[in-house]
């Protein structure tokens, strides 16, 4: 019975001493599984943050009331908030697009900073004369026109004018800017329309 209670407290002894030579192993492996569950966790609210930017941008784009004369654009943040920006003619479609982003169920929260342009009637006649002007049927930019929602919008505040929007080269953007340019009545031109490969690239970079 003495050798048997004997070998049974050295088996417990050795078993004790694997187990703490062991210990230090098992705490490096989770130290070394940290870092790739954090990166795998920020993949996925970047994947998670992409496709909530799509969604937003998807809703503003099919709003019925959006027109070539209108710009909008989100900021969305890692933790769902979303920030409406840009310009608009129509008031109730700075409250339309809020709407429409807040029933999102990825967007945690929504913060409406889209201008109302003002009310001017010089504008408007602006905002004719550039759409012809610019969308001409003699000008390589026609085939825009024939889009749902032409890609070059056209924001006009108290004469001053903004070209926003993708277009498939340098050359159109160019050519857009000049038309907007020979328009009598307006101010100055701001040209920031983009380039529709740039922008891709941009995009892969982040």
């Amino acid at each position: 019975m003495r050798t048997k209670s004997l070998l049974i407290k050295a088996l417990i002894s050795v078993l004790g001493v694997l187990l703490l030579a062991s210990a230090p192993d098992v705490r490096a492996a989770q130290r070394n599984k940290a870092p790739g569950q954090l990166e795998s966790s920020t993949a996925r609210d970047v994947h998670r943050m992409e496709a909530l930017k799509e969604e937003v941008r998807h809703q503003l784009m099919m709003l019925p009331y959006y027109s070539v004369f209108d710009w909008l654009q989100a900021e969305v943040k890692p933790d769902g908030s979303v920030t409406l920006m840009g310009q608009i003619v129509r008031p109730t479609l700075k409250d339309d697009a809020e709407a429409r982003v807040k029933k999102l169920e990825s967007a945690s929260s929504v913060v409406n900073n889209i201008e109302v342009l003002p009310l001017s009637p010089m504008d408007d006649q602006l905002r004719l004369a550039l759409y012809r002007r610019i969308y001409n049927f003699d000008s390589p930019l026609f085939r825009y026109a024939t889009w749902s929602t032409p890609p070059i919008h056209i924001v006009v505040k108290n004469g001053h004018v903004t070209l926003k929007g993708i277009v498939a080269n340098q050359g159109d953007a160019q050519l857009a800017y000049m038309a907007a340019n020979q328009v009598p009545g307006v101010f100055d031109v701001k040209n920031e329309l983009q380039i529709e490969g740039r922008v891709d690239e941009k995009v892969s970079r982040k």
